[in-house]
Order: structure tokens, then sequence, then C-alpha cells
């Protein structure tokens, strides 16, 4: 398990909870918007191969930033024993956690401390998704949804990617008992009115979704990415809102 950075306490990563969030390195994706484009090559322990996806939504208090400081996973219990009382949850992000074989045994040891466990997932491996779920193994998901199906390709730098494991985690979630959130973050060369309808038929009658602005940062891909204005966002919102349960604008 590669951890490749640690924040220490977050109100904002975990709904409902006082959190640390944990950086676990490698991804499969290729997000030309996303944030924690140092943990690319961190793919050690990882099912290959290994690429990248946006990070977390915040930033606040971190301690240490994704990919400059690697921790080994007793520093991290360590940490953690110390931190009963004061926290309650832990958000684990990367990266794409699901591509660690030993992910099982990790969260087991989280949520056996007696901490909450959330997990943020790109939705692209429902085997492994599967197994935390029926398991017990998180007690709340955060699943990015990048673009419509028709656009996914781009949006992630995999052109000509299939959408049938993402559909999969989708409806893993959907259909099963665990809390969850949809979200994406909008970016204004990859998202339109025309990708919105779609999303929303894609997730239909899903229990809550949220938009995200993207923020550009020198850590990101691909450079000349351009925000959406808030008036953008919330016409988005006003499109896709009719499909889910709950929806809302993130960060805004």
């Amino acid at each position: 398990m590669n951890i490749e950075g640690l924040q220490k306490l977050t109100l904002l990563d975990y709904p409902g909870r006082v959190a640390c969030t944990v950086f676990l390195g490698g991804c499969d994706f290729r997000c030309p918007f996303c944030h924690n484009s140092e943990l690319i090559s961190s793919t050690s322990g990882v099912y290959p191969p290994a690429a990248r996806r946006e990070g977390i939504s915040s930033a606040e208090n971190r301690d240490a930033v994704p990919g400059t400081e690697t921790i080994s996973e007793e520093e991290f219990f360590t940490f953690l024993g110390r931190r009963h009382g004061l926290l309650d949850g832990v958000a684990v992000t990367g990266g794409e956690p699901t591509l660690y074989r030993d992910l099982p045994e990790f969260l087991a040891r989280i949520r056996d401390m007696g901490f909450a466990v959330k997990l943020d997932t790109n939705g692209n491996h429902p085997q492994m998704l599967a197994q935390l779920l029926d398991a017990g193994l998180v007690d709340y998901v955060a699943m990015d949804i990048k673009n419509s199906p028709e656009r996914y390709g781009e949006t992630i730098g995999i052109p000509g990617f299939d959408v049938a494991n993402i559909s999969a985690s989708i409806a893993l979630l959907m259909n099963g008992p665990t809390d969850y959130e949809f979200r994406t973050t909008v970016v204004k060369e990859f998202h339109d009115d025309s990708v919105f309808p779609a999303i929303g038929q894609w997730l239909e009658g899903a229990k809550r979704y949220y938009l995200q602005c993207f923020v550009d940062r020198d850590t990101v891909l691909q450079e000349g990415l351009h925000a959406p204005s808030e008036t953008e966002l919330q016409h988005y919102l006003e499109l896709v809102s009719p499909y889910v349960k709950e929806a809302a604008l993130r960060g805004v």
C-alpha cells in the first residue's frame, strides 16, 4: 500500500464526520484536469496499468502534499491510534484506491480501530468495489462521474474507453445499502449543455449528485483548462436535477 500523503484533519472530505484523508498512489485514468498528478507514477502493489484521476475536492490543513511524503502503513496506523476521540472517520482517496489488491485488509484494519470509512473511487473496478461493499468495509462511497458515456474517453485521457465498468459500479451503489454520492468536476473544455441530460439519464434515480467546479492548479496534467462560471454551473444543475433525488453545487 503506497501512502503518498496524509491530511490529518478535514471537515469537508467526509460528510458529517471529523476525519483524516489518506492518499494512495496510482490510478488507471489520465484526466487532463487531475489535481494529483504527482501520484501518477506511484504504482507498486496495484493492478496494472496505473495512471490517475483527480483527487478530493478540498485541501484545507493538508499536512503532507500528495506525492511529496510517503509514509508507511504502520506510521499511518500509529497516527490513527492516537486520534481516538478526535476523529471518527477516514477518507481514503488517491490516485485510485480500488487498484490495490490489499485494500480490503487495509480498510478492515481502519474499521476494526473504530473509524468509519469513506472511499473515493473512479468506478472502473466494480469487482473490487463489490468485494468491499459485500464485506461491509466502507460506510460511504463517493464515485466520480467524469462525463456522459459518449465523452468519457476524452475526459479521462483514454480514447475509446468502454464505460461498462462505470455502469456496473453505478448499479452496485444504486442497488445496495451503502450510502453514496456521485459527483462531476466540471471543466469548460469537457462539459456543456449536451452532456448533463445524458449524465442524468445514466444516473436516473440516484440518491445524490454533486457538481464541483474545476480549479486550475500548477499540478494539473493539461494547461489552459478553464472553470465554468457560476451561472453555467447553475444551468447544468437545472439540466440534471430532474433525474436524481438530490442535486447540488459543491464548493461554489
